[in-house]
């Protein structure tokens, strides 16, 4: 039997840790969210409001919660308050010792058999048990942005996780509306990432080798990936499209010119020196605007949006939309 879980604990109050406040708060939870920093929390209190907000305009929440979320919200700038929590998510930088430090602060009060997951897009979650005085009960806990409102997340095993706790992780993300996929080896970057890495490397040897310019590649795969991505994964898209007997014949002759490089493309590489960050400095592929930049970040959220209701339309979950409870028996 799967124990319930009412209050949560939140460690790190960035873009994904707000993120990940409101999606708790917005499915009935009470959270205590822990960050040392004052103006962070002002920050943080600012950003869940306005996701609870779509929440409530967008997905069919109830509009009591814009007044009743923050009598669920504890914000604290020490650990101890989180002694009360029956699951706790760390979500600090991608630091090994930033995180060990919190991990010990945490470990510190709360109960021998409450589940931590880390909010990790490539650590091993492996080396993150190292050192824990019990490693069993770490996980990792992959979100996206906006947290909010995808349907994204990874359930990653270490090497000691035990099964209670990702038992108890899978049923919190289909409580609050996810479509949790399970890792069950601890690999580096997990599913999604290692996917992703592949693209952009293969992208990255086009533009190396001026088979076609940047702008050129995003098209491409824009327009190709974007019309099934949504929908369907690479093994369904190859049944849809003439199944693994024609996949075989074409991939045969064009796995051994895809790059096997180990190093860093050069162009990734230089860009990366001259300090591109993208969005957040102006500077990347492309260069960009502040308005350039607010456009592509409205973009980005209206596109998941429309994502998440065309899912939920042809695959719908329970405790998707208006805060529903699952029930115990979807939550196994």
């Amino acid at each position: 039997m799967i124990q319930t879980i009412e209050t949560i604990g939140v460690a790190g109050l960035g873009l994904l840790g707000r993120g990940i406040a409101a999606c708790l708060l917005g499915h009935g939870f009470r959270v205590v969210a822990f960050t040392r920093h004052e103006a962070t929390h002002a920050a943080a209190r600012e950003s869940i409001a306005r996701a609870l907000g779509d929440l409530v305009d967008r997905a069919g929440f109830p509009a009591s919660l814009l007044q009743e979320w923050a009598e669920r919200y504890e914000p604290v700038q020490a650990a101890e308050p989180m002694a009360q929590c029956g699951f706790v998510v760390e979500s600090v930088a991608e630091d090994l010792e930033a995180k060990a430090r919190l991990f010990d602060q945490i470990e510190g009060v709360v109960g021998p058999e409450v589940p931590i997951a880390s909010n990790t897009s490539a650590l091993p979650v492996s080396r993150l048990q190292q050192g824990r005085r019990r490693p069993e009960r770490f996980l990792g806990m992959h979100w996206a942005e906006p947290a909010h409102a995808t349907r994204f997340m990874e359930i990653v095993r270490g090497e000691q996780t035990a099964d209670e706790p990702i038992a108890r992780a899978m049923a919190l993300a289909r409580r609050i509306g996810k479509e949790p996929s399970l890792v069950e080896h601890d690999v580096p970057a997990f599913v999604a990432n290692r996917l992703g890495y592949a693209m952009y490397r293969e992208a990255l040897n086009l533009l190396d080798q001026g088979i076609a310019d940047v702008e050129t590649i995003d098209r491409s795969f824009r327009n190709a990936a974007g019309l099934w991505a949504t929908i369907c994964g690479p093994f369904r898209w190859i049944d849809l499209t003439g199944g693994p007997a024609l996949y075989a014949k074409a991939m045969q002759d064009v796995l051994p010119t895809l790059s096997k490089a180990a190093e860093l493309p050069r162009t990734l590489r230089d860009l990366a020196a001259s300090d591109a960050r993208g969005i957040a400095n102006g500077r990347g592929f492309y260069q960009y605007t502040p308005e350039e930049v607010h456009r592509w970040e409205e973009l980005l959220r209206e596109h998941a949006w429309t994502v998440r209701d065309l899912m939920n339309r042809y695959f719908p979950l329970a405790g998707y939309r208006g805060g529903q409870d699952p029930g115990p028996e979807r939550a196994q």
